[in-house]
């Protein structure tokens, strides 16, 4: 697909497509953090290459020995360290820790809408980052089993999106009905497809 970098830096400058984008990926009934809750700042990075006359997006399979979301297919990312670290250098400092990206190759374009994820008490500051050409990855083992490059005119394909049905592990319980984007039998979801959900909204606008 056409993607155009410097329309995308304005547009993210632009009121973004928000809640109602990210909704379209969220599990139902979804899992709300409490009123009053505290959450833990923390950061992904999104970042955009050109590859194979297609743009594609890095993905990380979250290593089994992480204490949160084992197994799950994520955006580069994780807590601030420091007080003084900016959003923007906790997502450039991850991707570098995670896949070996080096920052200086990355042009940071913007944030999207910030995601509460009420299992680990953290909100998540997803940023737009775009390189020039595929970077070379070098996988950090005790964190990422594997990358997966998602080509981005994935997301708008019919057959995309797919759904499961889960018992849900938090209260109340019960069953939730899980959408998810289908890249190559990998299922995306959660926090990742919903910041995914965003940015291919925000993809629109430059159609």
């Amino acid at each position: 697909m056409r993607l155009a970098v410097d329309d995308l830096r304005r547009w993210l400058a632009q009121p973004l497509p928000g809640l109602p984008a990210q909704l379209r990926m969220a599990p139902d009934p979804r899992t709300w953090t409490d009123a009053g809750a505290i959450l833990r700042p923390a950061a992904a990075l999104l970042l955009v290459y050109p590859h194979a006359d297609d743009w594609y997006v890095p993905l990380t399979v979250r290593g089994s020995t992480l204490r949160h979301h084992t197994g799950q297919i994520s955006l580069p990312g994780g807590r601030l360290d420091r007080p003084d670290e900016s959003i923007e250098q906790a997502a450039l400092r991850e991707a570098n820790e995670e896949i070996g990206l080096d920052p200086a190759a990355v042009e940071v374009l913007g944030r999207l809408t910030p995601i509460p994820i009420a299992v680990s008490g953290h909100l998540l500051h997803p940023v737009v980052g775009a390189a020039s050409a595929r970077p070379t990855f070098t996988l950090a083992e005790d964190e990422v089993d594997r990358l997966i490059e998602l080509p981005v005119a994935r997301l708008f394909e019919p057959d995309a999106v797919a759904w499961e049905e889960r018992v849900r592990e938090q209260v109340p319980g019960g069953l939730q009905k899980i959408p998810y984007f289908d890249v190559s039998g990998a299922r995306v979801w959660g926090a990742t497809a919903m910041a995914l959900a965003e940015f291919a909204s925000l993809l629109d606008r430059l159609s």
